[in-house]
């Protein structure tokens, strides 16, 4: 790890802790604690607010931040490619989001790093295989944002078709398919929706309240206890 990405690391690791032990530091980092002490010594002496001694700990003072694009090269790397995929692979309204996102990444990030933008060795072709919807995704997006239930026709894997009326509580992407996880109200339970197999979807005027036992993390829990 070079020195600067393993003080951003430092930083990083003392925001998400109340007090870290330069002990601690050094095994995660995997440098020794003298390493670790010249670097905190540095970090202060460029005005970075972090409190705290040898043998005891240190802490950053609460209220600070760091500039929010300074990344490393597989950090930018991971952020260009889930661009790529947003950009492919969802609705225009998010695709412009990370249109928009990717231009802000561009005008800020280092000079060394620009050439990252344009590089090409991790890529998300567009419409291979996509599946197409009949209806807008990003209105789908929005009910769950705004915790609006819906209505739709659903046919099943063997073509059986039925009514459902449900609150979509969270939108998964399995390539090419996009999956709705819901409360049913017809099965009185959580179900997952393929969207290519949603028709005649209806954005009802209709919230739906957050209950204890039909949220999206209870949703995750029940995934979690049956895997």
């Amino acid at each position: 790890m070079r020195r600067t990405d393993r003080l951003f690391e430092i930083i990083q690791r003392l925001r998400r802790n109340r007090v870290v032990t330069a002990h601690a530091l050094a095994e995660q980092l995997r440098v020794t604690e003298r390493t670790i002490y010249r670097d905190i010594r540095d970090l202060v002496a460029s005005k970075v607010p972090i409190e705290g001694a040898a043998g005891i700990g240190y802490s950053l003072r609460r209220g600070y931040d760091l500039p929010p694009l300074m990344f490393s090269e597989n950090e930018l790397e991971a952020l260009l490619f889930g661009i790529r995929m947003v950009q492919n692979w969802s609705d225009k309204e998010l695709g412009d989001a990370a249109d928009a996102a990717l231009a802000k990444i561009e005008t800020v990030i280092p000079s060394n790093l620009r050439r990252m933008v344009d590089d090409r060795s991790l890529w998300a072709p567009k419409d291979v295989r996509r599946v197409t919807l009949k209806f807008d995704l990003r209105r789908l997006r929005g009910a769950i944002r705004d915790h609006q239930k819906i209505c739709f026709r659903y046919h099943d894997e063997k073509g059986a078709e039925t009514r459902r009326t449900v609150r979509p509580l969270t939108l998964w992407f399995y390539p090419p398919l996009w999956m709705a996880g819901s409360w049913c109200e017809l099965r009185d339970d959580f179900r997952f929706f393929r969207a290519d197999r949603m028709d005649e979807v209806e954005f009802l005027d209709q919230s739906f309240p957050l209950e204890p036992g039909k949220s999206a993390e209870d949703l995750f829990r029940q995934l979690l206890r049956k895997s």
